[in-house]
């Protein structure tokens, strides 16, 4: 029907420019050759003055003949051509579709020419307007480059250097214009016009701007946005075609295409990686004959050698898997939640533990360089405070331009995931719905619908899953909806469109987005992802339901090929992240502990508290916890090294500010936390983890070396050592001779006060070590290691500040205030220390200091993701407000 079309209106348009334009000229001012011959004379004077007033008609109307002749001699040619040629769409198919648009401009220029000349020379005038002028746009772009790409798994201790070009060649998204087809579109587009299949595929069903969606493929409306699926030319091979193969997601692959010339090796590795094919090789209008044959082709073409490379995109995991930087930072966010979290729940004790062993990573150890990464290269913010969230909601892999790309932005009714590493990449797509909006209210987080089936398939065999709710349907109960089967979920889904559509009918809006901005809808509706197993029975039915997408936030992902579902590569997805069974299982714990929830709480009153803070949950850590030096405060050393605070190396005529390495301090500050000695390559997978072994310990021997050269100088001791080297056991480690450490003098300070005999005499050495406490351990400083460090001296001080007030209250209750101030200056989330001063408040009568606390309490809660105090707090507050008369006898 198209090509019908497309024939009758270049007909019409040939007969308009062969015939209807001089008929259209001859009417107005006769026929082009003179009624008498000229003679010499009036030739002589024209061609002396052709711009007189008296010639200006006889020019403008030789010169519209002339053009028209031109153009009745062009038009000729491209009709006999196109009969003839055999290959007339490789050859004229632009003219084809084209050249009637400007025919049609020139001829309009032509009449209005001849209109103001013979106006000019008062001969008739025709008010004839303008023929209309068609929108001219050339679908062709550059030429794709069909270079090779090799990809190959990455070293696990390193971040992945997923260097991707920033292809240009083929851009997301093509705008209709007039006359265009999908045929057209795929042809100049995607270089082959037989993939008209996969934009119909991946565009129908989705809403455009005029109201109207693609439901066929003979029928698309001037105006709008096509989404392209990636490129997968490739020149065809002179060799046997290769066996029929199906688009997989594998952990390792070569793919190889036709080289155009010479070019540099690949500028990085990449794994796991998409393995893209081309579209069938039998020409068919319908949309419904697919093909066997398939051909290889490159995963990212390469481009011209001054590429734009977008640098380090994702970390690669131990055995094989990879999780792009968005990701990366999402699980970051959800580690620093916990993290916050578990000092939110933190109880103060006496005796004060005096240990230097770290706290557990929220994260587990095969996840541990994603933390790395996210800090170094995304978020911006050190690993105890919360990160800035990715660029895109969803995160689940990155485009051929090394950009993000989210779940929720992805064209098309859905994502189908298949191939061998189909399963580790829904875990990955699984992890960034469910750690999207982390550090929002719960109510506008995602919602992810899946069966059992699906997550016992996700999920490791055999330890117990962590985190379930009570009733076991959920790993918290509202974002995470476990079904029985697929058939319970799809029906599920279909509820929640109808119910959303009911919504927008009764408020008069098109999409949710619209809906949440409104401030008169007390309910938010959240992103909705359905996972679930690719099943034929229910094609139609996710169909339906993926065909509102955009405008009711409902996303199918399923696991499988689907009729109809898009797959990642021809979404333009060209490398998606992946995660292995434990490492879902451990984000899933990790997001039940940092999603915010009413909880029960310590009431101080009531709660006897814990006699060691580190046999708690989350606080025991693997690490053997070593002796710690004794080492008075008075006691003198030629240098004094303070890690609690940012790194400082003093001597006797003050701070050593020149000649010290960046990494010399990170080296003393893992050497203070470690004073039985460290390894060169433990100090490697601390410091340096993104780094080869050898590298790292290149880079710590020059660290070490400088501290030891500029110590000598500093104090004038040619032949100390300072860091000094066992062979036997292989361990750096400070001298305590020469190096007195606050950290060390500190937790003598804490050991003598747990043993002293009197309270005078615990007083004196608990305010000695407060004072030595300068700050966070290593502050500053971005490795990630540190962090954990700086959690267990930061609950050991708050535990000495809370011991001090509690020394102080009966008589000095505005000196315990002072200190249990002080010490939520070093952690402002801890709710034991609100409750203290808040009972302290209530005891001397001050129910308005009692309510500021608890505000203040309640705003810097409000930052975990909408977390509110527990309900032993606020019972602390209401007894503390009761009148004294009734309560004295309580507090």
């Amino acid at each position: 029907m198209i090509r019908m079309l497309a024939a009758l209106r270049t007909m019409i348009v040939r007969l308009v420019v062969l015939a209807g334009i001089p008929t259209m000229m001859i009417t107005v001012s006769g026929p082009p050759w003179p009624q008498h011959p000229p003679s010499a004379e009036q030739v002589q004077a024209y061609l002396n003055t052709p711009l007189n007033p008296d010639h200006a008609a006889t020019t403008g109307w030789a010169l519209a003949w002339a053009l028209w002749g031109i153009t009745a001699i062009g038009t000729l040619a491209w009709s006999i051509t196109r009969a003839r040629s055999r290959d007339w769409q490789n050859s004229w198919e632009r003219l084809c579709y084209y050249l009637p648009g400007p025919m049609q401009s020139l001829a309009a220029g032509l009449l209005g020419t001849a209109a103001v000349t013979t106006t000019a020379t008062a001969l008739p005038a025709h008010a004839t307007p303008p023929a209309p002028t068609a929108d001219v746009h050339p679908l062709r772009d550059a030429p794709m480059s069909t270079e090779s790409h090799t990809i190959t798994p990455n070293d696990p201790r390193a971040m992945v250097g997923a260097r991707i070009p920033a292809t240009t060649a083929h851009p997301r998204t093509v705008k209709v214009h007039r006359h265009d087809t999908l045929w057209g579109i795929a042809k100049h587009k995607l270089g082959d016009p037989y993939r008209w299949h996969d934009i119909y595929k991946l565009n129908r069903g989705h809403q455009q701007a005029n109201g109207h969606a693609l439901q066929d493929p003979d029928e698309i409306h001037v105006g709008w946005v096509l989404a392209l699926p990636t490129a997968r030319h490739t020149p065809p091979s002179k060799s046997t075609p290769a066996p029929p193969t199906e688009p997989t997601i594998r952990p390792s692959h070569t793919a190889t295409g036709t080289p155009s010339r010479t070019t540099a090796p690949p500028q990085a590795t990449l794994a796991p990686s998409i393995t893209t094919s081309t579209s069938p090789a039998t020409r068919s209008p319908a949309p419904t004959s697919h093909p066997d044959s398939r051909v290889s082709a490159p995963v990212a073409p390469q481009q011209d050698d001054d590429t734009d490379y977008r640098g380090e995109q994702g970390v690669a995991l131990p055995p094989q898997g990879w999780v792009s930087l968005g990701l990366a930072v999402l699980l970051t966010a959800v580690a620093s939640l916990v993290r916050l979290q578990r000092r939110r729940r933190a109880r103060p004790a006496f005796p004060v533990p005096a240990r230097l062993a770290s706290q557990p990573a929220p994260l587990p150890e095969s996840l541990a360089l994603v933390e790395t990464a996210a800090c170094r290269l995304g978020s911006g913010a050190g690993p105890d405070h919360l990160p800035a969230t990715s660029t895109v909601d969803a995160p689940i892999g990155v485009n051929a331009a090394g950009r993000e790309v989210g779940l929720f932005e992805l064209p098309g009714l859905g994502l189908a995931l298949h191939g061998d590493e189909a399963d580790a990449a829904a875990r990955a797509v699984l992890t960034a719905v469910l750690a999207t909006g982390i550090t929002q209210r719960t109510e506008a987080r995602p919602i992810v619908i899946t069966t059992t089936g699906v997550l016992a398939r996700l999920l490791p065999d055999g330890p117990p899953v962590l985190g379930l709710d009570p009733d076991g349907t959920s790993y918290d109960g509202e974002r995470l909806i476990v079904l029985a089967d697929a058939a319970t979920a799809v029906t599920h889904a279909e509820e929640e469109m109808i119910l959303r559509r009911r919504l927008l009918d009764n408020f008069d809006l098109d999409t949710i987005e619209a809906l949440n901005g409104r401030t008169d809808h007390a309910e938010i509706q959240p992103p909705y992802v359905l996972l679930i197993e690719a099943t034929p029975r229910h094609a139609a039915r996710l169909r339906a339901v993926g065909a509102h997408r955009a405008a009711l936030h409902l996303h199918p992902v399923v696991l499988g090929e689907l009729d109809g579902i898009p797959t990642a590569e021809t979404a333009g997805v060209v490398r998606l992240s992946t995660l292995a069974a434990s490492d879902l299982a451990a984000v899933m714990t990790m997001l039940t502990d940092a999603t915010a929830r009413p909880e029960p709480g310590h009431d101080i009153d009531i709660d006897p508290p814990p006699s060691d803070p580190a046999a708690a949950p989350h606080e025991v850590s693997a690490e053997q916890d070593e002796p710690v030096p004794s080492q008075q405060a008075e006691a003198s050393a030629p240098v004094r090294l303070r890690v609690l605070g940012p790194v400082l190396v003093e001597t006797e005529t003050g701070a050593v500010a020149t000649g010290m390495r960046s990494g010399s301090y990170t080296v003393l500050a893992s050497l203070a936390a470690h004073p039985g000695g460290r390894t060169l390559d433990q100090l490697a997978a601390d410091l340096h983890p993104d780094t080869t072994p050898s590298t790292a310990g290149k880079r710590i021997r020059t660290d070490i070396s400088t501290t030891r050269r500029v110590l000598r100088a500093a104090t004038g001791n040619g032949q100390a050592m300072f860091v000094v080297y066992d062979p036997a056991t292989g361990r750096y480690r400070l001298d305590p001779e020469l190096i007195a450490v606050d950290l060390w003098q500190m937790l003598t300070a804490i050991k003598a006060a747990n043993t002293a005999d009197n309270d005078t005499q615990a007083l004196a050495l608990l305010r000695e070590a407060a004072e030595l406490y300068g700050g966070d351990f290593a502050d500053g400083a971005d490795q990630t290691w540190i962090t954990d460090y700086a959690t267990t001296y930061r609950h050991q001080i708050l535990s000495v500040l809370a011991r001090i007030a509690e020394l102080l209250e009966a008589d000095h209750p505005d000196q315990a205030v002072t200190a249990l101030e002080r010490a939520l200056e070093f952690d402002p989330v801890n709710e034991e220390l609100y409750q203290r001063i808040m009972r302290i408040h209530g005891r001397a009568g001050r129910p308005d200091a009692v309510r500021r606390t608890l505000r203040r309490l309640e705003d810097r809660l409000a930052d975990l993701g909408g977390a509110e105090p527990s309900e032993a707090t606020r019972r602390v507050a209401e007894r503390q407000l009761r009148p004294a008369t009734a309560t004295r006898g309580h507090r």
